[in-house]
C-alpha cells in the first residue's frame, strides 16, 4: 500500500505561481507511474503531468509550457511547479502511484486562482 500527501496548494492571483509537494511512503524508484492530476468541481479528474521510472513526463495540453514536474527520490518527493496561473486552473490537485498495477491517490490540495 502506498500513501501519498500532498502539500502546498493555496489562494494565489492569475500570473502567479505555486509549487506543490507529494510525499510517498515508498521509494519512488519502485513506482511504476507517478503523476498530477486535478478536478474542478463538477468536471472529471484530469491529467496533468504523469512520469514513468524512465523519467518520461506526460503533460495534459492544457498546462503544458507551463507546469513541469521534479522528483527527489533521495525523499521519495514529487513537485509540481505551476507557473503563469490561469483563472481555469483552480481544482484539488491529487498525486497518483501505480505499482503493480495497483493505483493510489493521496487526498489532494486545494489550489484556487482569484484576483
Amino acid at each position: 500500500q502506498v500513501q501519498l500527501v500532498e502539500s502546498g496548494g493555496g489562494l494565489v492571483q492569475p500570473g502567479d505561481s505555486l509549487t506543490l509537494s507529494c510525499k510517498a511512503s515508498e521509494n519512488i524508484r519502485s513506482i511504476d507511474a507517478l503523476g498530477w492530476y486535478r478536478q474542478a468541481p463538477g468536471k472529471q479528474r484530469d491529467l496533468v503531468a504523469d512520469t514513468d521510472r524512465i523519467g518520461f513526463i506526460t503533460y495534459g495540453n492544457s498546462v503544458r509550457g507551463r507546469f513541469t514536474v521534479s522528483k527527489d527520490d533521495a525523499q521519495n518527493m514529487m513537485y509540481l511547479h505551476m507557473n503563469t496561473l490561469h483563472p481555469e486552473d483552480p481544482a484539488i490537485y491529487y498525486c497518483k502511484a501505480v505499482v503493480s498495477w495497483q493505483t493510489y491517490w493521496g487526498r489532494g490540495t486545494q489550489v484556487t486562482v482569484s484576483s
